[in-house]
């Protein structure tokens, strides 16, 4: 099992940081490749055509490895709103369709799904889980599948849910889309990097990722899959860069109307995102040698350390196949105000977040068991 990689990041030693969901550290190696690429700039004489698409092309190449497709169906995004864009722009099964989601979806999501079904003449569906049942998580898991019929146009849901950590079946989500022709959009921000996914496996039509978060990335910076369903799209703007001439500065003018293969079209313009792009580079190929494996079992070792605590005091920490290891809930004692709680916890220097009436914990492998003990002292 993989062992405390602090060594790698350069965070405060004296705070511990068990908040990666809101924003993940940036590693030294993405540190240093940032200060390479803007020294470089210093004297743009010496770049070359082929510097606009050589890391832009890793990237991709790295980010197929770990969700399991090819380099080509991989666009460059700006954001996840403008990978939901894309993808809700392109598939128009005709008018009447049911959009399906999850309640406290994130916004991003929510709303543009929201649109699709305003635009679409179609209903907006929000599942929820049974609170009263034994495992939130199935339940959850029992009522989305059985709102997909086949009347539903699209279901876009969170691989984790973002508020409490609870995962959705993925594969099972996806079969049922298949079986009944709707588009699968999965919002993947909270879980690639430290979580498995296979978008071929799952039938996953679009994944969309925020790159600022679990993959350890820089910020306005994004990563999607698009597969068959949009082999045909209509990108949202018409960038240079995805023409099959891109690569020849001297002949842009000799316009050519055919896209590069796959999803390339969906790339952002500026897709080279110099600064940027190295970092990402160097996250992924360190959360490769980790493994989403790797990452979850590190942070199942740590989040256990809590279960004792929790059950002392009569509360609940949902540890089920529902459950993700990296981000979860951590209930508090009825009628505590959590806001208050985080206060408390901020001045201490534990630093977590604060999602509906839980406290949200997020792991990862640069947190240690010292900072485990640190919250449970915090919240004693």
């Amino acid at each position: 099992m993989l062992t405390c990689q602090k060594h790698l990041f350069s965070l405060d030693p004296e705070v511990s940081y068990l908040n990666n969901a809101y924003r993940g550290p940036i590693l030294k190696s993405s540190e240093e490749a940032a200060l390479i690429d803007l020294r470089q700039m210093r004297n743009p004489f010496s770049m070359q055509p082929a510097d606009f698409f050589t890391c832009v092309d890793q990237v991709k190449s790295l980010f197929s490895k770990m969700i399991g497709c090819e380099p080509k169906e991989v666009a460059m995004i700006p954001s996840t709103s403008y990978g939901f864009a894309v993808a809700l722009s392109n598939w128009k099964p005709g008018p009447g369709k049911k959009a399906i989601t999850v309640k406290d979806e994130f916004p991003s999501g929510y709303f543009s799904l929201k649109r699709w079904a305003d635009e679409n003449e179609g209903e907006l569906v929000i599942v929820d889980g049974d609170p009263k049942a034994g495992s939130l998580g199935e339940s959850w898991n029992e009522r989305l599948l059985t709102a997909i019929s086949s009347d539903t146009g699209v279901v876009l849901i969170s691989s984790v849910h973002w508020m409490n950590g609870v995962k959705f079946d993925l594969e099972a989500i996806g079969r049922r889309c298949e079986e009944v022709g709707a588009c699968f959009i999965v919002d993947g921000t909270q879980s690639v990097g430290a979580m498995h996914i296979d978008v071929k496996g799952c039938r996953i039509d679009a994944l969309i990722c925020a790159s600022y978060k679990w993959l350890l990335g820089p910020y306005s910076l994004g990563l999607s899959f698009f597969g068959e369903k949009f082999k045909d799209g209509k990108p949202l703007e018409e960038s240079w860069m995805n023409r099959t001439n891109s690569h020849i500065f001297s002949e842009l003018t000799n316009y050519q109307e055919e896209f590069l293969p796959g999803a390339n079209r969906f790339n952002v313009g500026e897709t080279s995102y110099f600064i940027l792009l190295p970092m990402l580079e160097k996250a992924l190929e360190q959360l490769i040698a980790w493994t989403p494996a790797g990452v979850q079992a590190y942070a199942h070792s740590l989040k256990t350390e809590l279960l004792d605590f929790q059950q002392s005091r009569g509360l609940g920490l949902d540890l089920s196949e529902y459950a993700a290891n990296h981000l979860f809930a951590l209930p508090l004692p009825s009628g505590t105000d959590a806001k208050v709680i985080k206060g408390r916890l901020d001045e201490q220097k534990v630093y977590v977040s604060v999602r509906g009436q839980s406290l949200r914990v997020s792991i990862n492998v640069f947190n240690e068991l010292r900072d485990i003990e640190r919250l449970k002292k915090a919240l004693k």
